[in-house]
């Protein structure tokens, strides 16, 4: 398939990033990988066998599982240490209570039953059921995901419910911070046509790299018109929207939902798409394709290529094209960028020359 022959996709997450590249490279697409985060399991964190140790001695009455992957490897924590007969005893002793359907799955498959699960797959949702419930005077132990939002859970310290949290597993600085550097620019100069986010921390950490880049409003900008932004679901969402980025959501928050929403979307809306009369010319972010070959253009080429087929036809002067050449001197940088232009294409007539008047693209009649 090559549904997205000639994209480029960043993608931002550290875990399951291996199917996701695969799949968008078995698309056609090319992918930069820069993980903006680590995720590290502590199935031998002193902590955490000590906090299960506690919720063993100390029976909870409630019990929030906020993720799947999250109660899996508490239990495999805590079956190493010889405490997974226990805790399950323990957990399958309390009310269960489960942030969305992959927490509901492990729950059951652990021999457990949840009381109720939360439609929206956010954690909001779930304390806000348990405070209506009534939680004064409970117990309350909350699995809590790698970057969990302590306000979260605030509305039931403050209903008087007396809350612990498990941390499973913790997010950590990326391996690569110079990966990270390289995709907020990629980014910024709109040389990506879209970023996979997976995850909330993973949507900050890219925001806070671009913010202590000094690139914080051109990244912002970017998303905003011509880099598309696709997140797993509304909670990853939300770190992006409160810096003034929509980003596109699969219908259902889940990885496979993510990849076929954001290649139906790439395939069908490229930065230009022009029927030549030499072919139909598509334009994505780093490449250009005629007729369903790939040209390959330095920047400045298809910076002028872009604006010529943005103009549908119409005859463009130098001095209109001298902005697409950030840093060009005069006219004769057009001049020599256009040819540079044309000894790339496979017929050079694709870009005409109007005499005095500039070049126009050679759109089909």
């Amino acid at each position: 398939m090559s549904e997205l022959l000639g994209v480029t996709i960043g993608i931002t997450s550290d875990r399951r990033s291996g199917d996701m590249i695969a799949t968008f490279e078995r698309k056609g697409a090319r992918v930069v990988h820069a993980p903006t985060m680590r995720i590290v399991p502590l199935t031998e964190d002193d902590q955490l066998l000590a906090e299960t140790r506690d919720v063993i001695a100390d029976p909870p009455d409630v019990v929030l599982v906020t993720t799947g992957i999250g109660l899996r490897g508490w239990v495999e924590a805590a079956d190493a240490a010889g405490l997974a007969a226990d805790l399950l005893a323990t957990l399958g002793r309390a009310q269960v209570v489960a942030r969305g359907p992959k927490a509901t799955g492990v729950i059951r498959a652990n021999g457990l039953r949840e009381t109720w699960s939360a439609a929206s797959e956010q954690t909001a949702e779930a304390v806000e059921r348990l405070v209506a419930e009534g939680v004064a005077g409970r117990s309350i132990v909350v699995q809590l995901h790698g970057a969990a939002d302590e306000h979260q859970l605030a509305p039931l310290l403050a209903a008087g419910a007396r809350v612990r949290g498990v941390s499973v597993y913790r997010w950590l600085p990326p391996a690569d911070p110079g990966a990270v550097d390289r995709l907020v620019d990629l980014v910024a100069s709109r040389s990506l046509d879209a970023v996979t986010f997976t995850s909330a921390p993973g949507a900050v950490a890219l925001l806070e790299k671009a913010r202590t880049l000094g690139r914080r409003d051109d990244l912002v900008a970017a998303f905003g018109d011509g880099v598309v932004a696709c997140a797993v679901g509304d909670v990853t969402a939300e770190p992006l929207r409160a810096e003034g980025v929509e980003p596109l959501i699969p219908d259902r928050w889940r990885l496979g939902a993510l990849l076929r929403t954001l290649t139906a979307h790439l395939a069908a809306h490229p930065l230009a798409d022009v029927a030549t009369s030499h072919g139909r010319l598509v334009l994505r972010a780093q490449t250009a394709l005629l007729d369903g070959e790939v040209l390959e253009l330095a920047p400045g080429p298809r910076a002028v290529l872009r604006r010529l087929a943005d103009a549908g036809g119409a005859v463009l002067s130098r001095e209109d094209l001298l902005p697409t050449l950030p840093g060009a001197a005069d006219v004769h940088a057009v001049e020599v960028t256009v040819g540079r232009l044309r000894s790339a294409l496979p017929d050079a007539g694709l870009v005409r020359t109007v005499v005095k008047r500039g070049y126009r693209l050679d759109v089909a009649s």
